[in-house]
């Protein structure tokens, strides 16, 4: 079972630190949520998780080895990312670029290997875009190009995906769709983390949620504990209309609130 631990982490971005003592552990099998208010610093956790930024102090390491030790190929194979946003910058087919996930694993000269075309038309079938493998990937709907991205990232077979909001500006049925790609990988024994602002969609199909606030861990635990009332109003400021329906449990902000709505917390304070 993969095994992710990050410990103490400080990240600064542009000269100012931006995590603050970040740390927690996750294992593989579990579709995990980072929440939080804009600028908290979530999609910054995100990158330097996928080795895209360098904490100033901190680990981060795979199954006890830490991630800045790691030779940078044999890194991109243990985590695949998912960017925030469907910019595509190049006129490829959509295997093509969908190959590209495959680059950790290609041989010297980038040649692909049966390998790689059978892990490419696996991640073609999961992300429902096989019939677009031929097509131009900048002549797609935006909900078309967010499955081909997946699709890409799913080529890596990385036992850890991380994914900065997957589902940002996409309809219902596509967000449905990308999340529920995302919890079949978890439930294939993949470490998922997903940084998610639609709270409906993280209560409802994440294992387990981190809250981010002010650069920091403010909370981590199961989803409706998490989003309780109390944690509505602590971390977002909102009150929320908690329920079920077919067996699920789901959580929707409902409105804002104000200082006078606010509880004080225990340091006497409004949340």
């Amino acid at each position: 079972m993969t095994r992710l631990e990050i410990d103490h982490l400080y990240v600064p971005v542009a000269g100012r630190t931006i995590l603050h003592d970040i740390g927690f552990t996750a294992e593989g099998g579990s579709l995990i949520g980072l929440v939080g208010p804009n600028g908290a610093g979530k999609s910054t956790l995100a990158k330097t998780i996928a080795g895209l930024l360098q904490p100033a102090s901190g680990t981060i390491a795979v199954n006890g080895v830490a991630l800045d030790t790691m030779d940078r190929r044999d890194a991109a194979r243990k985590i695949a990312y998912l960017s925030q946003g469907d910019t595509v910058h190049w006129p490829l087919a959509v295997r093509a670029t969908v190959t590209l996930g495959r680059a950790p694993h290609s041989g010297r000269f980038g040649t692909a290997s049966p390998g790689d075309r059978r892990a490419v038309e696996a991640a073609l079938h999961r992300a429902d875009v096989l019939s677009l493998a031929d097509r131009n990937i900048q002549q797609l709907s935006g909900g078309e190009r967010a499955r081909v991205l997946l699709a890409r990232a799913l080529a890596v077979e990385a036992p850890i995906l991380i994914a900065d909001e997957p589902v940002g500006a996409l309809d219902p049925r596509h967000a449905l769709n990308i999340i529920g790609l995302l919890r079949e990988e978890a439930a294939r024994g993949a470490l998922v983390i997903a940084v998610l602002h639609d709270l409906a969609l993280a209560s409802r199909f994440c294992d387990r949620l981190l809250v981010m606030r002010d650069g920091r861990l403010a909370a981590d635990g199961p989803p409706h504990d998490v989003l309780s009332p109390a944690g509505m109003e602590q971390h977002y400021a909102v009150a929320a209309h908690h329920g079920t329906h077919e067996a699920e449990r789901f959580v929707i902000p409902w409105r804002t609130l104000n200082a006078a709505d606010r509880k004080p917390n225990q340091e006497g304070e409004t949340a």
